[in-house]
């Protein structure tokens, strides 16, 4: 766009200038400047051109007067914006007039106006010019930057209020025909390429005594930091810089509350690990001391607790560096004093008369001094200052079941946050100060809330924080965190002191009470919590019993009934991902801590069916399971009574304890690729055992403290545990299993020997690589040991090979018996078959049926003894006139129509009866039939 164009605002005409013709044809009329309109404005696209260079030329004595006239003239052209194709030439100009500000001051005023006019949005002609003219623009707004270094205060507040604008676009003062105004971000994305921003900060070296402009850098500067200008910045050392800075004199107080958001942006907008690193350093620890020092103690207005919080978790961020100077600056010290002297009296001159109130920001001031003390006591030379700074007994003030009646500075919701909080604290802080938290009667305490935990008290709880999720009208949150710091005090290593006093105090036996209160709570509503306090009870009582039986003696049957509980749970409920997992997990831990090595109650568990329970869990055939209740399996079978259980479980399908082991270990090779052919036999005699790991992994020299892969692969996997189990339950007497399972067992019985086979081939391999000449004796040895090894496993193979032959044998011959027994049943249709086609033929042909008779009553007579013995008498067995060809046997009479009628069914035979008693309904058969004299009438019963 030329100088004239831009305040153009005729109306749209035609093209050549002409109006509207009355044609019915509707033409669309697009807006276009002409040259004429460039003439019209007063300033020709060539203008430009000859300004630059007008404002090169040197030496004449009226030049000054006509190239500010001339840039003067150049302002009020572009009243309305700078179009985009003109910005660079603009900029130049501007470039030109800034570098004579120094020995011609009259410069400010034009060079001033060109960057006011930089505030209005940039214009385009086309849609594409954006794209067109982007590394112009990206320029052209770099060079703000470069100007900041011109000492004119005016020009450099400018500046500063153009950047502020690219945020905050005032839309242009007139309408400008066939321009139209660049998107709203264009701005702020062409700042980000040029950097800007980096140029920025380093214009705040420059002004280190003005107090107005460095507020206007830090105004841009919060502007520009609220995008990708952060990582510009941060390798500009923004961080260090500013924040060195923040306690500069400054009355109105912007300088501190601008720093602060920068801070807060570069640290959430770029890189955290670097910003952090600028600001640990003493300068910088220094600066936010006495920032956070100022407001804590003098800042009573809302503002100010706002940026107090502020600052303190930027400190809070910077603790977390181990490298920051915390200590040496003296923060450390000051900041625990804060965090406790409301609950620990202190004569320090910082805190004297100083009392925090129940407001919001005082409210979150504490909880984000809990939360520094937590940081804080992760580096171990802090831990002297929480000694000195009694933290451990200003925390334990929090302890305590709430006082009725009590004023307290806090409200009631705000109490019971601070007090999870603080026992949340206290679950980091007191495992590393066990002397003060000795001192402070740590145990009793936190047993006596336990107790208030569980007891019936009324007590509303609020639960509207972190802490409290879960606890809503109970007390499940105080348990859920009292039980979390008691964990961590149990599980101190090398510390017995605390588990001792605790199972003095009765530990043991509260737990399981709790337990069981659990038990008669539970509700879905609070599923998930209920879960987490159950597995954090399960823990406690296996840090306290583990390698103690008089603890174990206490943990007693109550314990065991409780474990039993969880154990039945639903199997279902451990995919739900509700923490049933972590329940069982610790239900396991506590099996093994709390019940074994301990007879009585290894027996009250097995009479309970535990073992069942156990081997229940293992057919679920969940990986993450299966390695623990093994090892809790293998020492279980040192009890003499277990075996009979485990031979006596039956899961689904009628299988076995035996089976399932030897399925698992199936699974387990398959996992880790262990060569195996079709029917599971060995296919390498060498290395029967080697897994695809072992084959990848490419052997080398070990110092003799390191074990071998050989050796590692025995704790890595599930294996030497199944063949443990097996062994105790003895090989030659398992139960319920197939051919499969026998020709894995033979691999399972001779896993040890494997094993050994390959350690020794591990030294053999590692003799060759070391260059190692072994005498005569020891290399016939080692031969001796890794032909043997090989034997065994051809030895196993073969004997596989007999039992899959054996089977195949077998599975042959039932094949048979089940064809014989087929063909027999075929045979038996056959003969049926033609049985009814006699039956038929005979039934319906006369000529069949007496042929037939004939054959029979010949076969009949045949069968009798032709010599009749002397004086015997002779009984007819034949019936005459009966016209059938079966068998006669019993007389059996099938009545519909009343004999008195028709005779009866055998009334043409000779034995036809007289009368037959009279049946209504159907044809029945009856057992026997009697004669009567008379009709009788059957009498209803």
């Amino acid at each position: 766009m030329s100088a004239a164009e831009a305040p153009a605002a005729a109306e749209p005409q035609g093209p050549g200038g002409r109006g509207k013709t009355s044609s019915p044809r509707r033409i669309p009329v697009v807006g276009v400047v002409t040259e004429d309109e460039d003439a019209q404005a007063g300033l020709k696209p060539t203008d430009l051109s000859r300004i630059i260079k007008l404002l090169e030329e040197t030496g004449k004595d009226d030049l000054e007067e006509k190239q500010l006239k001339f840039v003067k003239k150049l302002v009020q052209c572009y009243q309305n914006g700078f179009p985009l194709r003109d910005l660079a030439q603009i900029f130049t100009i501007l470039n030109l007039c800034a570098g004579k500000i120094e020995n011609q001051p009259s410069f400010i005023e034009p060079a001033y106006d060109i960057i006011k006019l930089c505030r209005l949005p940039f214009l385009k002609k086309k849609v594409s010019d954006e794209i067109t003219y982007a590394e112009d623009t990206a320029n052209s707004i770099a060079l703000l930057g470069d100007l900041m270094k011109i000492p004119s205060s005016e020009l450099r507040i400018q500046i500063c209020k153009c950047i502020v604008d690219f945020y905050h676009a005032e839309p242009p003062k007139k309408h400008i025909p066939g321009y139209q105004q660049a998107s709203s971000t264009y701005k702020i994305q062409m700042a980000e390429v040029g950097g800007l921003a980096k140029m920025m900060v380093q214009s705040l070296a420059l002004l280190e005594n003005q107090l107005v402009e460095k507020l206007w850098v830090l105004k841009a500067l919060q502007h520009l930091s609220t995008s990708v200008n952060c990582t510009l910045m941060m390798k500009a050392q923004a961080a260090s810089g500013i924040c060195v800075h923040l306690n500069d004199p400054d009355p109105s107080g912007q300088l501190l509350f601008r720093s602060s958001e920068i801070l807060w942006n570069l640290l959430e907008k770029s890189s955290k690990e670097e910003i952090v690193q600028q600001l640990s350093n003493l300068k910088c620890l220094m600066a936010l001391k006495e920032a956070f020092k100022h407001l804590f103690m003098r800042g009573f207005s809302h503002y100010d607790r706002q940026l107090r919080n502020d600052i303190l978790v930027i400190t809070t961020i910077i603790a977390q560096n181990p490298e920051a100077p915390m200590i040496e600056c003296g923060f450390t010290r000051d900041l625990i004093l804060f965090a406790t002297f409301n609950e620990v009296k202190s004569q320090n001159p910082l805190v004297k008369g100083l009392k925090l109130s129940n407001s919001y920001e005082d409210f979150e001031l504490k909880k984000l001094l809990f939360n520094l003390i937590v940081i804080l006591c992760k580096d171990l030379p802090t831990l002297q200052l929480l000694i000195d700074g009694k933290v451990v007994l200003a925390l334990f003030t929090y302890v305590k079941k709430p006082e009725k009646h009590k004023i307290t500075e806090w409200s009631a919701a705000q109490s019971e946050e601070l007090q999870l909080h603080a026992i949340a604290t206290l679950s980091s802080v007191a495992p590393l100060l066990i002397e003060e938290y000795m001192a402070c009667q740590g145990n009793a305490r936190i047993l006596a809330f336990l107790e208030w935990c569980e007891s019936e008290d009324f007590f509303f709880s609020h639960g509207n924080s972190f802490h409290g999720t879960g606890g809503r009208g109970n007390k499940f949150a105080h348990l859920r965190y009292t039980l979390r710091l008691l964990r961590a005090m149990v599980y101190l290593e090398e510390e017995e002191t605390v588990n001792q006093d605790l199972c003095e105090k009765g530990a043991i036996q509260q737990l399981i009470g709790v337990f069981k209160n659990t038990i008669t709570k539970f509700n879905d509503k609070e599923e998930a919590i209920i879960l987490e306090i159950q597995s954090d009870i399960l823990l406690i009582l296996s840090g306290l019993c583990e390698n103690n039986i008089p603890r174990k003696e206490i943990f007693g049957t109550e314990g065991v009934d409780i474990i039993l509980h969880v154990m039945k749970t639903d199997p279902k409920k451990f995919q739900s991902g509700l923490g049933y997992s972590v329940l069982l997990f610790s239900t396991l831990d506590s099996i093994w801590c709390c019940i074994l090595a301990c007879y009585a109650s290894e027996d009250y568990f097995l009479e309970k069916e535990g073992i069942f329970l156990l081997l229940d869990l293992l057919a679920l055939n969940q990986k993450k399971f299966c390695n623990l209740i093994l090892g809790i399996m293998v020492e279980f079978c040192d009890n003499p009574k277990t075996a009979a259980h485990v031979n006596t479980w039956r899961g689904k399908k009628d299988q076995t304890a035996a089976s399932l082991l030897i399925k698992l270990w199936r699974k387990e090779e398959k996992e880790l690729g262990v060569k195996r052919d079709k029917h599971g036999m060995i296919i390498d005699a060498k290395r029967p055992l080697f897994t695809s790991f072992q084959e990848e992994q490419k052997f080398m020299p070990l110092p003799a403290n390191c074990p071998t892969v050989a050796v590692m692969d025995v704790s890595e996997n599930i294996r030497a545990k199944i063949y443990a189990v097996l062994g105790k339950l003895d090989f030659e007497n398992l139960p319920g299993l197939s051919t499969e399972d026998f020709v894995t067992l033979c691999i399972i019985h001779r896993y040890l020997d494997f094993k050994i086979g390959e350690i020794w081939n591990e030294i053999c391999e590692e003799i060759k690589l070391e260059r190692l000449i072994p005498v005569t004796t020891d290399k016939n040895v080692l031969e001796a040991i890794t032909t043997a090894s090989e034997n065994i496993g051809k030895m196993v193979a073969s004997l596989q090979r007999e039992m899959i032959e054996s089977q195949a044998r077998q599975d042959v011959q039932n094949e048979q018996k089940v064809y014989a027994k087929i063909q027999a049943t075929h045979k038996q249709r056959e003969l049926a078959k033609k049985s009814w086609e006699n039956f038929l033929a005979r039934t319906s042909n006369a000529k069949t049926l007496k042929k037939a008779k004939r054959l029979q009553e010949k076969a009949i007579e045949s069968s009798r003894h032709s010599e009749r013995p002397p004086n015997a008498i002779f009984h007819q067995t034949d019936i005459k006139g009966l016209n059938t060809t079966v068998p006669s046997g019993r007389v059996v009479a099938v009545e519909s129509t009343p004999a008195r009628l028709v005779g009866g069914p055998l009334a043409d035979t000779d034995i036809a009866l007289k009368r037959l008693p009279i049946r209504g309904g159907a044809l029945q058969r009856v057992k026997a039939v009697k004669a009567v004299d008379d009709p009788k009438k059957s009498i209803p019963t």
